[in-house]
């Protein structure tokens, strides 16, 4: 592919928005932002987004904010969720000269007034009225010198030492005032901060700068070189690092950005038919789950045929990675002969397979999505082996926000699945001893640190925290467990902090098993607990709806809801719907230990001995989910303390 027209422009960049102008000079027509469920929808071309972004910068500076405050930024907090015009917001701030303090709408408001306390934002830019109320008491005794609505609602009734506008308001300050320029060097400057949402304690807030920004945007065409025009859809939260960056390189191709949420997704890939996306891997989740769901749907003979055909190239495309050598266990010569010749053998039942089955996945996710791009988490075996069949490429990324976040990648070319890629350019990553932070050899297992122009500057206000994460060498401690193979692909095993020591000694890193098990149809999500006992234990929150069509085949008698949303089921217990039966429990019984045993690194400690079934979902809602959906372990276990030791 070639190189995009816009790459050595944007290598001399001081600044983030730097790239907006050359944009709007280039490919300004062009449409840039397209949001389909706001009210009006939403559609800016790339010279009206420039537009808009300096339109708002110059209010902004007109409100107070010095365009070169030293030795930091002015800092804006934002508290918004996804749309155009936080975007417009989030690079106004910069354009500016200042740096923004981001996070979510929906977050607790303790952490957000905590957020705007420990930042020291000098402005705030809510969502809407309703949050600014939420907020509106804690308020008062904060340096604001202005509040924003990103909504155009009407403001009444406030009593404040604070300016208050709408969105419109401070874009119609552009007509009272010029642009003043930023003098300062930005390219190791504050742009934005992030603050982790984490599983325990207080949020950090990550300090990340424009160098740090700018690099992501200026190697990512190493992983994808998309094409102007092309269609990226937006579901990831923009306050959060890898949505917000991939954004960020969406936009800078000259592509089109469509806004999707988990409510419009499904209808939005058959609408837009995107060419790309980046998301987590609870989507991926998602969407087999509704390919699970439509087959289990069909006629018996129907579902024999489709899982004879998944069978059968689930054989094909292990047979084509040996034949490729794209195996972690580095297949010899004769073995690559082997899976070509087995792969030869069985590429006419997959094609016949594709052209029945499989087309049909590809047709749900719109029928041109080129790749897509996972992050944020690792993608269980059953799940890459599933996109590979079905003809979608799925690539990983590995990083942390305080990595900006990316630090690596697959690529299209070397696609090891069950890696999380290789080191994107400039990235360089080393293996150390836990204990003794000593180097280790090639293929051997330790904590990964990271180093490159990515690496936040540090925790703000916090030297402690960042000394901790940040060696004097540079290193970063991402506390991710892992090895490298011979062509430096990453492969991870495990959060450090997430492992489980029995009391035989044995270290078990509950995520490959808790993916592993996930596999099963009747388990929607699971947890493993277990720290300072025997054996494994788990949290399983089941799929009902499997679980339903299971006791429909097998003549067993639940009693569930006609509707089986989370709301239906409150207040309700197991022996309620009777999933306390012994033939229920014994289905996950063996759910379990087959999908556990069939782990190609089985060991016997990984067996799960107790088991309880929970009827509530972890959810960020509820708390037990990060707002990048990652299991708060430390937080489940605590809500189900009594539970967990029941089970010993």
């Amino acid at each position: 592919m070639s190189t995009s027209p816009l790459a050595s422009r944007y290598q001399s960049l001081g600044s983030l928005p730097g790239i907006w102008p050359i944009l709007a000079e280039t490919i300004g027509n062009n449409s840039a932002l397209q949001d389909p469920h706001s009210r009006p929808e939403t559609q800016l071309t790339f010279t009206e987004l420039w537009q808009q972004i300096r339109q708002f910068a110059i209010g902004l500076q007109a409100l107070g904010i010095d365009p070169n405050a030293e030795p930091l930024p002015d800092r804006v907090a934002v508290f918004a969720d996804d749309s155009p015009r936080w975007l417009i917001v989030d690079q106004a701030i910069m354009l500016a000269g200042a740096a923004d303090v981001v996070r979510g709408a929906t977050a607790d408001p303790g952490e957000l007034i905590y957020i705007l306390r420990n930042s020291g934002s000098c402005g705030l830019i809510v969502e809407n009225l309703a949050l600014l109320k939420k907020l509106q008491g804690s308020l008062i005794d904060l340096p604001l010198k202005f509040v924003v609505l990103l909504s155009d609602e009407a403001l009444t009734g406030f009593e404040q030492s604070w300016i208050i506008l709408n969105f419109s308001q401070v874009l119609a300050k552009a007509e009272e005032s010029t642009l003043q320029n930023v003098t300062v060097d930005q390219t190791d400057r504050l742009a934005t901060l992030l603050y982790t949402s984490g599983t325990t304690g207080q949020p950090k807030g990550v300090m990340l700068t424009h160098n740090n920004l700018l690099h992501q945007i200026n190697t990512l065409t190493d992983v994808l070189r998309p094409q102007f025009g092309e269609c990226f859809l937006s579901i990831l939260p923009t306050w959060h690092s890898f949505g917000r960056v991939g954004q960020y390189f969406s936009l800078s191709q000259g592509c089109v950005q469509v806004y999707t949420s988990i409510r419009y997704f499904k209808q939005d890939l058959q609408t837009f038919k995107p060419h790309y996306m980046t998301s987590v891997p609870r989507i991926w989740e998602s969407i087999y789950e509704s390919a699970q769901k439509q087959f289990r749907e069909q006629p018996v003979n129907r579902q024999k045929l489709v899982q004879f055909f998944f069978n059968t190239s689930e054989r094909y495309i292990l047979a084509r990675r040996r034949a490729q050598g794209l195996t972690l266990d580095a297949p010899s010569g004769p073995q690559r002969i082997i899976g070509r010749l087995q792969a030869l053998l069985l590429a006419p039942i997959h094609a016949l397979g594709d052209r029945l089955v499989y087309r049909k996945v590809r047709d749900a996710v719109g029928g041109r999505l080129k790749l897509a791009i996972s992050g944020g988490g690792s993608l269980a075996t059953h799940l890459e082996n599933f996109y590979e069949i079905v003809g979608i490429e799925l690539l990983v990324g590995y990083g942390l926000t305080e990595t900006t976040p990316v630090l690596t990648a697959r690529r299209v070319h070397c696609n090891l699945r069950g890696s999380a890629g290789r080191p994107i350019p400039q990235t360089e990553l080393k293996i150390v001893d836990p204990e003794t932070q000593k180097a280790l050899p090639i293929g051997a297992k330790g904590l990964v640190l990271a180093r490159g122009p990515q690496v936040m500057a540090g925790y703000f206000a916090n030297p402690e925290a960042t000394a901790k994460a940040i060696n004097s060498e540079g290193w970063f401690n991402t506390g991710d467990l892992g090895c490298l193979t011979v062509k430096n692909d990453l492969i991870l095993t495990g959060r450090a902090k997430d492992t489980i020591v029995l009391t035989n000694g044995e270290n078990i890193e509950p995520q490959p098993i808790e993916d592993a098990c996930g596999r099963s149809p009747y388990i929607d999500q699971i947890m493993l607990v277990g720290q300072d006992q025997k054996m494994l234990g788990a949290l399983i929150v089941p799929n009902l709806d499997a679980l339903k069509q299971w006791a429909r085949e097998y003549n067993v008698s639940l009693q569930l809801p006609a509707t089986l949303d989370p709301g239906s089921l409150a207040g309700l217990a197991l022996t309620d719907i009777g999933l306390d039966q012994p033939v229920v429990q014994d289905l996950f019984r063996q759910e379990l230990t087959r999908e556990v045993k069939n782990r190609p690194s089985y060991r016997p400690d990984d067996r799960i001995g107790s088991f309880r079934l929970i009827l509530e979902p972890f959810s960020i809602g509820n708390g037990l989910l990060t707002q990048t959906l990652k299991i708060k372990r430390p937080v489940v276990t605590e809500r189900y303390r009594d539970m967990i030791n029941e089970m010993y």
